[in-house]
């Protein structure tokens, strides 16, 4: 299929709803990131594999709880909960050891950690497909612009901003939230005030890995869960803290809006090269803002 000559108003703008609600995802992803990234300096590249992890978690509780609305929700729960619960433990673990080290270390530890994450996966749930249906109350349609639009779709478009509005009060109205904003700035002298900087950074990477894992049982209901998607979402994520500036959650939401809304619009106008256009985009906010489109945390 070539270049769509004919758009209607009606199926652009159902386009556009459908990036929207991928861009829940992306920023879900990338938010996580861009607060590791911004408060411990760590360039987490296993990330991904905790977003993949999070998915087959929500498949399997899913399963468990007999594939019902009840189950879905406690998947959506405890997925993203034991994902955060695995990040704990290598971070103190492991991670916590490595704070004073060079970055280039640091990025070798997360790409190893990315490596052994995807062989666990494979050794718990195999090499196969996976996949399950939404919840019942989520399925079907409904009718916007005269076209079917996603009933989970409509879900997703909800959660994006209850995400966000929860991340601005974490960061701007809670003590946890203002001390790593603090030590994101300058950790000696968050140190110097008598503050375990160490149990900051770990709580920092817990909540980020858990958006991470939120962001795979979210996921998870719309595509097939397989080895392997860590690694495109681990890019796109990348790429939007890039742009949006590097440790900024609203530059993360705003680098996801502009990566979700070219991709949807690039499927519908230009099919064959509906891939491009995200990363297009990217290429021009950074000719023309090199260091992100809103100020860096770094």
């Amino acid at each position: 299929m070539g270049f769509a000559g004919h758009v209607t108003l009606a199926a652009f703008c159902q386009q556009v709803l459908v990036g929207l609600s991928r861009t829940t995802i992306l920023f879900i992803v990338a938010s996580g990131l861009s607060l590791v990234l911004g408060v411990l300096r760590i360039p987490n590249i296993a990330h991904g594999s905790l977003y993949m992890i999070g998915a087959f978690l929500t498949y399997s509780l899913v399963r468990l709880g007999g594939g019902g609305s009840a189950g879905f929700w406690m998947a959506l729960l405890a997925a993203p909960l034991g994902v955060a619960l695995l990040s704990f433990v290598v971070e103190r673990g492991l991670l916590c050891r490595l704070y004073e080290r060079e970055h280039l270390m640091l990025l070798l530890f997360t790409f190893a950690l990315m490596l052994v994450f995807g062989d666990l996966v494979k050794m718990i749930w195999g090499a196969d497909y996976r996949s399950f249906a939404e919840p019942p109350f989520l399925q079907g349609s409904v009718l916007i612009f005269g076209l079917p639009f996603p009933r989970y779709n409509l879900f997703l478009l909800a959660v994006g901003p209850l995400v966000a509005i929860g991340l601005y009060l974490l960061t701007n109205r809670t003590k946890i939230g203002k001390i790593a904003r603090a030590a994101a700035v300058d950790r000696e002298m968050v140190g110097a005030m008598g503050i375990n900087v160490s149990w900051v950074f770990a709580s920092v990477f817990v909540i980020g890995c858990f958006l991470a894992g939120l962001g795979g049982a979210l996921v998870a209901p719309t595509q097939n869960i397989t080895q392997g998607m860590d690694h495109a979402i681990i890019i796109e994520a990348f790429l939007i803290v890039i742009i949006g500036g590097l440790g900024n959650i609203w530059g993360a939401l705003l680098g996801a809006l502009i990566f979700g809304l070219t991709d949807a619009v690039g499927i519908l106008i230009w099919p064959q090269f509906a891939i491009v256009f995200p990363y297009m985009a990217v290429v021009v906010v950074l000719v023309f803002c090199p260091k992100g489109l809103l100020k860096s945390i770094w």
